[in-house]
């Protein structure tokens, strides 16, 4: 589990660096303990639909994300 924590907040810390306020802010604020998991889940739900085939470096953190999120 904690593997698994590491690998969420590391992926987490790369939406937070983002600069797209959809998934910044609301990673952020998990990180920094404000939001919960099934807070931050749609909001990676809707960055994956919006932007999740674009070709850019986040595409298959969106899954990860989502997988990690809802386990």
């Amino acid at each position: 589990m904690l593997e698994k924590n590491g690998e969420l907040t590391e992926i987490i810390i790369k939406f937070a660096a983002s600069g797209w306020d959809l998934i910044a802010e609301p990673s952020k604020a998990w990180l920094d303990n404000k939001n919960t998991n099934k807070e931050l889940l749609p909001m990676i739900e809707q960055a994956d639909k919006e932007c999740g085939s674009c070709g850019c470096e986040l595409d298959a953190l969106y899954k990860r994300a989502i997988e990690l999120l809802s386990a």
